[in-house]
């Protein structure tokens, strides 16, 4: 008998809302502040940046909010999203676990992240915004928002890290065949980007550093918005569309998780896969274990402090109430560009300081290892970010052979790496090295921080 390794949706099953588990969580999430007077901001504060209906979901407690029939329509060029599972990963494995996968590579762009792009550029253009500008990492984000500005006939600015500039220039001509202009961050044509410059000539950049020139291009424009692609709770919660399916496709073949693992840079695809089951847990009382993996060269889950900082590392945005390691940490250049952020997004870290989600740190050796044999056993070469994930689900299936248990896992294939190929010579030809933030270091970028602890 064939066994069943793909569970698909029909068009019509895609889901019809986005979901907001602040409507759900026990403990909701503390405020952003002035910087200046320490005082709780309103939604006014965002105006300058973001659309009303973006701003109006940011600050929502409406559990369910509808999803508009030119998202919808859009989204049908790739969603539903298959989820398979892996029978060869867990025979090399050797392990009684069952293991799944949710792939979002399908997407035009490659990853996750047009869930959020797309809906962003149609908000911006229902309200008349001519241009928007973001920042990205290893490009998928800005890969993701060049296209659905194309899709709405929008410009669109990036700010590219310039470590992921110099080694993922394959994305960056992605982003200008889809009409975006790029820069490679940071850049002479801002501020925030002269000032870092002038102190670091050869700075490999980071996310806080282009989401500074990004910021600042919006700001100083009035047809200008900026969009985020993770931390935000409105960027979280355009990304439920991911778990909302899976659900469906695990009820198709049976089961439901025991474990999640998606990996962890802002927030955006873990948030993306695991908050349709958390609300299981809140709502049904189930149990399912949700895993954030993130770099060990950027931990700040699990070596972070849960306090307020600024997003960005100029100190343009309010103070968030996140796990950081300092707005002003620098990660290592490691190939998880879409990884290297030193903070956490808001809704992210009240569930982690509840003990609602959990959170491991893996050194990029083990997650290319990871990502060579789940290439090797299941065809899809997964983007370096994706091998957290993979990584963080072997070990559990590990653990699953050593104690003889059957659970079953469920992988957050968040992007395809196919534009990430000299990060996996580099690993072959033996060039990577092992990288962990060590705690001197992580105290030395948390004293630059101003604001009080809040655990």
């Amino acid at each position: 008998m064939m066994k069943n390794r793909r569970f698909d949706l029909l068009p019509q099953e895609v889901p019809t809302h986005f979901y907001n588990i602040v409507a759900d969580m026990p403990n909701k999430p503390l405020p952003p502040l002035n910087p200046g007077t320490m005082e709780p901001i309103g939604p006014e504060a965002l105006a300058p940046l973001f659309p009303e209906e973006l701003i109006k979901q940011e600050v929502s407690a409406e559990q369910m909010i509808e999803i508009p029939d030119e998202v919808r329509d859009t989204y049908l060029k790739y969603r539903p999203t298959p989820l398979f599972r892996a029978f060869e990963l867990e025979k090399a494995l050797d392990t009684p676990a069952k293991i799944y996968y949710k792939y979002e590579g399908v997407s035009p762009s490659g990853s996750h992240k047009p869930n959020t792009a797309i809906a962003q550029a149609y908000y911006n253009k229902m309200e008349g915004v001519k241009k928007i500008t973001t920042e990205t990492g290893a490009g998928q984000w800005g890969s993701a928002l060049s296209f659905a500005c194309a899709q709405f006939n929008i410009d669109c600015e990036v700010f590219m890290v310039r470590i992921s500039h110099d080694q993922k220039p394959y994305r960056k001509m992605l982003m200008q065949t889809y009409g975006a202009d790029v820069h490679a961050s940071p850049t002479n044509t801002t501020e925030a980007g002269r000032k870092i410059l002038a102190e670091d000539p050869d700075s490999p950049g980071s996310l806080g550093i282009a989401i500074s020139e990004a910021v600042e291009k919006a700001a100083n424009d009035p047809d200008t918005k900026y969009a985020l692609g993770s931390v935000l709770n409105h960027v979280l919660l355009h990304q439920t569309v991911i778990g909302q399916e899976a659900i469906k496709q695990m009820e198709k073949a049976g089961e439901m998780p025991d474990i999640i693992c998606a990996p962890f840079g802002g927030g955006s695809n873990f948030a993306g896969i695991s908050f349709p089951f958390l609300r299981m847990n809140f709502t049904q009382g189930r149990k399912i274990r949700c895993i954030a993996s993130e770099p060990s060269s950027c931990p700040k889950l699990t070596k972070g402090e849960f306090r307020y900082d600024f997003g960005d590392t100029v100190g343009m945005t309010p103070l968030m109430p996140m796990y950081t390691l300092g707005h002003q940490f620098v990660p290592a250049p490691i190939h998880a560009g879409g990884l290297r952020y030193h903070g956490a997004g808001v809704v992210v870290s009240q569930l982690l300081k509840d003990k609602l989600i959990e959170a491991e740190a893996i050194d990029q050796l083990e997650c290319f290892e990871a990502g060579v044999l789940f290439t090797q056993k299941e065809g899809i070469l997964p983007a370096p970010e994706t091998c957290h994930a993979i990584a963080s689900a072997i070990r559990e299936a590990k653990k699953c052979k050593e104690s003889g248990e059957s659970k079953v896992i469920l992988i957050h294939l968040c992007g395809h790496g196919y534009f990430d190929l000299k990060a996996y010579d580099d690993y072959l030809k033996g060039s990577l090295v092992k990288h962990e933030l060590s705690d001197a270091d992580v105290q030395k970028a948390l004293q630059k921080i101003q604001t009080p602890s809040l655990v």
